[in-house]
């Protein structure tokens, strides 16, 4: 196959940033129709009036069909939250545990301290997105979202079993198996976690541009994510998690967590679905199984990805000051996407 064309994707786990970072960015996602804009700002995006304007701001620099959420904290107001849903000003809410991951320390340190807002969605169908990971210090990094799932996960969905659940950027076969496990839940899956493991980013040297949270985890747990994602249709879909950090912030010391993926994210899966002898069911992944699970009508116009020579690729995207590299799998891309006409 050499030219496959499919319904318009949407990106389901999207990071814009704010300011000049945002400017930057924001029309790399042009490949896609919608996506879930995430909400950890400084500081984050706690409101309905926070959502609104933050998505003004996100047309203004170059994406057309944002989908707001708020960032879940102890205070959040379920009134707030009902109200922004209702009048269409957000997509979904969004819990972080507090201190996994970018700008997460407003996050829920306690989730009993949230059920009078779960509890509120669930009654209003608001959806809720989870960064699936504990925070526990004694709980190895490479363990936290089977932990989660445990600790966290199972619990919540049996107290709010009609609480519309989705688990993003799922990097383990535990969460695949608890996923396929409770019918109703979605999960996203990143190109990072289907194209790598951990051996890409340790062995021979730390790569600090494959780093990012949750973490690269075992070949095994990639084989199992691959296999999700090829599966068709069903609760598996595209969210890349696609997450800009300047240069000096990923190459330091302690390196920011988060991969640059979505100039190239396209081309990135429909390797991965080639590699798998699925290019078939790529469009149920990247443009169907989302909207299903959300309950919208997948996007009317089409993408057409092109297999050949993709050329030089670029290692960074520079301009308002702001300059990001790419995520880069360490091997070359045979896909690009055709450019749109007009």
């Amino acid at each position: 196959m050499e030219r496959l064309t499919i319904r318009r994707p949407d990106d389901w786990h999207l990071h814009l940033r704010d300011g000049e970072m945002l400017r930057l960015v924001a029309p790399e996602s042009r490949d896609f129709g919608r996506a879930v804009i995430m909400p950890n700002l400084v500081p984050p995006v706690v409101t309905g009036d926070d959502a609104g304007a933050y998505r003004d701001r996100v047309i203004a620099a170059g994406f057309a069909r944002p989908l707001m959420t708020l960032y879940l904290t102890e205070g959040t107001d379920p009134t707030d939250v009902v109200r922004a849903h209702a009048g269409g000003v957000i997509h979904a809410v969004k819990l972080y545990p507090a201190g996994a991951t970018t700008n997460s320390a407003s996050g829920v340190r306690d989730i009993e301290t949230v059920r009078p807002v779960l509890a509120a969605m669930e009654e209003a169908g608001v959806p809720l997105c989870l960064h699936g990971e504990v925070t526990e210090p004694e709980v190895d990094i490479f363990d936290r979202e089977a932990a989660f799932l445990d600790r966290v996960l199972t619990p919540l969905r049996d107290a709010h079993p009609e609480l519309k659940l989705t688990l993003e950027h799922v990097t383990t076969k535990d969460a695949v198996d608890w996923v396929r496990e409770h019918p109703g839940v979605g999960a996203t899956i990143t190109a990072q976690h289907l194209t790598s493991n951990r051996n890409d980013m340790l062995a021979g040297g730390m790569r600090p541009h494959f780093y990012c949270l949750p973490i690269l985890k075992r070949r095994a747990h990639q084989e199992a994510l691959r296999q999700a994602a090829t599966s068709g249709p069903g609760p598996f879909f595209l969210g890349t998690d696609s997450a800009p950090h300047p240069l000096q912030a990923k190459e330091a010391t302690c390196c920011a967590a988060g991969c640059f993926t979505a100039p190239h994210a396209l081309p990135l899966y429909a390797q991965v679905f080639e590699e798998e002898g699925a290019l078939d069911r790529l469009e149920a992944f990247a443009a169907l199984n989302g909207p299903a699970h959300y309950g919208l009508a997948p996007n009317e116009d089409t993408v057409t990805l092109v297999k050949g020579d993709a050329g030089a690729r670029p290692e960074s995207i520079e301009g308002h000051g702001q300059r990001v590299t790419l995520f880069d799998p360490g091997q070359p891309l045979h896909w690009r996407v055709e450019p749109r006409e007009g």
